[in-house]
């Protein structure tokens, strides 16, 4: 088993401090080190990655802080590469961004982490229930399930074979144990025993091993209608969030993570405000999982990197995240990874840039900002599993980008853009009129439209598509009407242009904007989402209808329906139906008194 990093037991003095510059430190004998190994700076031990080699001379980013070192202090080696640990009692952890438990620290040190402060990245002592299903003599290979360990309500962990690991299983455990303790033996081809604990360590730099990649075909369902109806997420699919400070994103993401079709939270606060934080932090425990009843923090792992935080940990917090995301993905899991923010991540990156005196790219962003950001992405999408039962596990990556004032040309949000495939790009105007989701529909984009809109079609309802196209279709429209409106007027338009800009004013209000906060309009099922469109499309065709039997725009605009269409969100899923079948029968009846009581007289 792989030594444990954060305790150093074996390291040994390999070089001394040359040169101190915020959190890079140059040190000198170090030739016997590679790239990426750990290594324990000064008689403080703090911890640091090597991420430069210059013959004997490294370059180390230390994950804390650095005042009060100096040249000559000492450098230990450790020998590994920065790794998590992979086992029992990740879920409702609270970690830092190179896997240190929070809660621990604070019953040892305090409010404030200590520097060099040593703590177990899981509990070593506590004992989980452990449930074999493998059999004694069968042939294991990568990735095959042991057993089973019930680790929270709402989580069954299930305890692999680490990948390039294979042998015939000669024995195993069943009862309580830790995660350090061997729960089975098996003898490889070439006659060794190899003793297997629950524990499983990873480098975090290194993606996790699969089957296949495979292309994504089923949406992650979010429950909020502006995303799921006109710009959708595939399960494995990766999406930005772009938008200026205030306009929502991080309740864009705290409703992903309560309200979407995954089994796994992984949530990784890099480089946020503190407040936002300890928002998260006091909220998560507390929000009702959906899906379970329980607290949300029953299948969610939360990483917290605060801007106060040492800069270079920014950078590893996006990589625990991903590397924890993807062993519960190996477990068969859907697993939705949110990130907020990567435009953070990407600062990190350019003070390290900067202090190791790199030829600076746009904007003083290192050259590689954009092959760093798709090594994040890239490690999302849908697979096919190794090893026994077959099958496939998703990680849904969902980054949040705060380029500053709002502005998406700049290096960040344009690297991004490259490379996901979904652009909830969010308004400031939208936000100010308290319009939220504040997802800009004539920004936005999903390229994972078309290879969905089968599925929507099939399991929803077949006109699904067609009505999301004449929706996105007539909100364009409008936007090209409010142009005329402003030059000259909403008088120049005609009557049918007029209807027009009621029916979107509809789709805009009582559709796309959604209350977080509301107990029922928190969340649309897809069948309710369908619905509510397809009624405010059927009062729009039948107002056309209207006109041309020569009603009067004026009646037409203030029908009674028109109130009740838009409280249609507030409305129970369970009472839905029948609501709709209600609401649309009455609209019938009035569109008929309507037609039957004269002619129009302009307005």
């Amino acid at each position: 088993m792989a030594k444990d990093i954060v305790q150093g037991a074996d390291s040994q003095i390999i070089g001394t401090i040359e040169k101190v510059s915020g959190p890079l430190i140059v040190a000198t004998g170090m030739g016997a080190v590679q790239m990426y190994d750990v290594v324990r700076v000064s008689e403080k031990r703090l911890i640091g990655e090597i991420i430069e080699l210059r013959g004997d001379r490294a370059s180390i980013q230390v994950y804390e802080e650095t005042a009060g070192l100096g040249p000559g202090e000492p450098v230990y080696s450790t020998g590994e590469a920065l790794s998590v640990e992979l086992a029992p009692g990740l879920i409702e952890s609270i970690f830092d961004g190179i896997q240190r438990p929070l809660e621990v620290i604070y019953q040892r040190a305090g409010e404030r982490i200590s520097r060099g402060v040593d703590v177990p990245k899981l509990d070593k002592d506590k004992k989980w229930e452990f449930t074999p299903t493998a059999k004694v003599g069968a042939s294991l290979k990568g990735g095959d399930i042991l057993g089973t360990v019930q680790e929270s309500p709402a989580v069954l962990h299930k305890i692999m074979v680490p990948p390039k690991t294979a042998g015939v299983l000669e024995w195993i455990f069943s009862g309580e144990a830790t995660i350090i303790e061997p729960i089975a033996r098996l003898k490889t081809d070439g006659g060794a025993t190899v003793e297997l604990p629950m524990m499983q360590v990873w480098p975090v730099r290194r993606p996790r091993p699969y089957g296949e990649k495979i292309a994504p075909t089923e949406p992650m369902v979010t429950g909020q209608r502006v995303i799921d109806t006109l710009f959708p997420i595939a399960k494995g699919g990766v999406a930005a969030v772009p938008g200026p400070f205030g306009s929502g994103k991080t309740v864009v993401q705290h409703q992903l993570a309560k309200w979407a079709d995954a089994d796994i939270i992984v949530y990784v606060g890099c480089g946020e405000r503190g407040n936002e934080m300890t928002d998260v932090l006091l909220e998560f425990p507390e929000l009702k999982d959906p899906r379970t009843g329980l607290s949300l923090m029953k299948r969610t792992v939360l990483i917290a990197n605060t801007s106060d935080m040492p800069v270079a940990a920014r950078e590893a917090s996006i990589y625990t995240g991903i590397t924890i995301a993807e062993y519960f993905r190996d477990m068969g899991y859907r697993v939705a990874i949110m990130a907020d923010s990567t435009s953070r991540w990407a600062e990190a990156l350019r003070e390290m840039s900067g202090r190791l005196e790199e030829m600076p790219g746009e904007e003083g962003y290192p050259a590689y900002l954009s092959s760093r950001l798709a090594e994040f992405y890239e490690r999302a999408g849908l697979v096919a599993c190794l090893g026994a039962p077959q099958r496939q596990g998703t990680i849904s990556a969902i980054g949040a980008v705060s380029p500053p004032g709002g502005d998406t040309s700049e290096p960040v949000s344009q690297a991004t853009l490259r490379i996901v495939k979904v652009f909830w790009g969010l308004s400031a105007d939208l936000a100010y009129q308290r319009h939220f989701p504040a997802i800009d529909w004539l920004a936005s984009y999903s390229l994972y439209s078309d290879n969905l809109s089968s599925y929507f079609d099939q399991h929803v309802a077949p006109d699904w598509s067609a009505r999301v196209g004449r929706a996105m279709l007539l909100l364009q429209e409008e936007s090209e009407l409010q142009e005329i409106v402003r030059l000259v007027g909403v008088d120049a338009l005609g009557f049918k242009e007029r209807l027009l800009l009621e029916c979107t004013r509809s789709i805009r209000e009582d559709y796309l904007h959604q209350n977080a906060f509301d107990e029922v309009d928190t969340y649309t099922s897809l069948e309710k989402q369908h619905g509510m469109l397809g009624v405010i499309l059927t009062w729009y065709d039948k107002g056309l209808a209207a006109l041309d039997a020569d009603v009067a725009f004026s009646k037409v605009a203030g029908m009674q329906i028109v109130e009740r269409i838009g409280r249609m969100k507030y409305v129970a899923e369970a009472q839905f139906a029948q609501a709709q079948a209600q609401l649309l029968a009455d609209m019938e009846e009035e569109y008929a008194s309507l037609t039957e009581g004269g002619t129009a007289d302009g307005e």
